[in-house]
Protein backbone atom coordinates (compact mmCIF):
# COMPACT_ATOMS: atom_id res chain seq x y z
CA UNK A 1 0.00 0.00 0.00
CA UNK A 2 1.52 3.48 -1.11
CA UNK A 3 -0.22 6.73 0.20
CA UNK A 4 0.95 10.38 -1.04
CA UNK A 5 -0.11 13.30 0.42
CA UNK A 6 0.25 16.98 -1.81
CA UNK A 7 0.21 20.55 -0.22
CA UNK A 8 -0.05 23.01 -3.11
CA UNK A 9 1.21 21.16 -5.76
CA UNK A 10 0.42 21.96 -9.62
CA UNK A 11 -2.87 20.36 -10.33
CA UNK A 12 -1.05 18.80 -13.61
CA UNK A 13 1.07 16.33 -10.74
CA UNK A 14 -2.36 15.64 -9.40
CA UNK A 15 -3.71 14.32 -12.71
CA UNK A 16 -0.18 12.35 -13.37
CA UNK A 17 -0.57 10.80 -9.95
CA UNK A 18 -4.07 9.03 -11.19
CA UNK A 19 -3.01 7.55 -13.88
CA UNK A 20 -1.77 4.61 -10.86
CA UNK A 21 -3.53 5.81 -7.90
CA UNK A 22 -7.07 6.63 -6.68
CA UNK A 23 -7.45 10.46 -4.97
CA UNK A 24 -9.39 9.79 -1.69
CA UNK A 25 -9.43 13.17 -1.20
CA UNK A 26 -7.81 16.25 -2.75
CA UNK A 27 -4.48 15.59 -2.43
CA UNK A 28 -3.99 12.38 -0.95
CA UNK A 29 -3.41 9.37 -3.34
CA UNK A 30 -3.64 6.36 -2.12
CA UNK A 31 -2.74 2.66 -4.56
CA UNK A 32 -0.56 -0.59 -4.45
CA UNK A 33 2.09 0.20 -7.44
CA UNK A 34 4.83 -1.62 -7.38
CA UNK A 35 8.27 -0.44 -5.41
CA UNK A 36 9.70 0.35 -9.14
CA UNK A 37 6.55 2.22 -10.09
CA UNK A 38 6.32 4.04 -6.37
CA UNK A 39 10.15 5.03 -6.65
CA UNK A 40 9.57 6.42 -10.45
CA UNK A 41 6.28 8.47 -9.21
CA UNK A 42 8.13 9.73 -6.29
CA UNK A 43 10.77 10.93 -8.59
CA UNK A 44 7.75 12.72 -10.86
CA UNK A 45 6.86 14.26 -7.58
CA UNK A 46 9.95 15.76 -6.09
CA UNK A 47 10.79 16.77 -9.68
CA UNK A 48 7.55 18.89 -10.44
CA UNK A 49 6.01 20.12 -6.88
CA UNK A 50 7.21 23.38 -7.77
CA UNK A 51 6.48 25.22 -4.34
CA UNK A 52 4.38 22.32 -2.78
CA UNK A 53 5.05 20.24 -0.41
CA UNK A 54 4.92 16.01 -0.07
CA UNK A 55 4.84 13.36 1.57
CA UNK A 56 5.30 9.46 0.64
CA UNK A 57 4.60 6.71 3.34
CA UNK A 58 4.54 2.88 1.70
CA UNK A 59 4.34 -0.66 3.22
CA UNK A 60 7.80 -2.32 4.14
CA UNK A 61 9.12 -5.08 5.80
CA UNK A 62 10.34 -3.40 9.52
CA UNK A 63 9.08 -3.07 12.70
CA UNK A 64 6.94 -0.24 12.15
CA UNK A 65 5.65 -1.82 9.21
CA UNK A 66 5.71 1.34 6.61
CA UNK A 67 7.80 3.67 6.16
CA UNK A 68 7.67 7.30 4.64
CA UNK A 69 9.76 9.98 2.95
CA UNK A 70 8.99 13.92 3.12
CA UNK A 71 10.08 16.58 0.17
CA UNK A 72 10.00 20.52 0.94
CA UNK A 73 8.02 19.29 4.48
CA UNK A 74 8.63 21.00 7.80
CA UNK A 75 8.56 17.92 9.48
CA UNK A 76 11.13 15.72 8.93
CA UNK A 77 11.58 11.67 9.42
CA UNK A 78 13.57 11.10 12.11
CA UNK A 79 15.28 7.96 13.59
CA UNK A 80 14.47 7.06 17.46
CA UNK A 81 15.55 3.65 18.85
CA UNK A 82 14.78 1.95 15.50
CA UNK A 83 11.36 3.65 14.68
CA UNK A 84 11.45 6.53 12.49
CA UNK A 85 9.42 9.22 13.73
CA UNK A 86 8.17 12.73 12.17
CA UNK A 87 9.63 15.82 13.80
CA UNK A 88 8.23 18.82 13.85
CA UNK A 89 9.40 22.35 13.98
CA UNK A 90 8.39 23.93 17.19
CA UNK A 91 7.71 27.62 16.77
CA UNK A 92 6.53 29.11 19.48
CA UNK A 93 9.67 28.24 21.65
CA UNK A 94 12.85 29.38 20.73
CA UNK A 95 15.86 27.68 19.90
CA UNK A 96 18.37 27.83 23.61
CA UNK A 97 22.08 28.11 22.96
CA UNK A 98 23.56 26.89 25.86
CA UNK A 99 26.98 26.26 26.50
CA UNK A 100 28.25 23.55 28.60
CA UNK A 101 30.85 26.94 29.85
CA UNK A 102 27.62 28.71 31.14
CA UNK A 103 27.07 29.87 34.71
CA UNK A 104 24.43 27.38 36.29
CA UNK A 105 20.91 29.29 37.10
CA UNK A 106 20.98 30.98 39.83
CA UNK A 107 18.03 30.43 42.92
CA UNK A 108 16.02 27.37 43.87
CA UNK A 109 13.89 25.20 41.80
CA UNK A 110 9.88 25.17 42.01
CA UNK A 111 10.22 21.64 43.16
CA UNK A 112 12.87 22.56 46.37
CA UNK A 113 10.94 26.12 47.35
CA UNK A 114 7.52 23.41 47.55
CA UNK A 115 9.73 21.20 50.21
CA UNK A 116 11.39 23.98 51.92
CA UNK A 117 8.48 25.66 52.52
CA UNK A 118 6.04 23.16 53.21
CA UNK A 119 3.74 23.81 49.96
CA UNK A 120 3.41 20.01 48.54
Amino acid sequence: MTVIILANCPAGLRGFLTRWLLELSPGVFLGSPSARVRDVLWAEVRQYSGKGRALLAYQTNNEQGFTFETHDHAWHPTDHEGLTLLRRPNPTQPHKTTSPTDPPKQGWSKAAKRRRFGRG
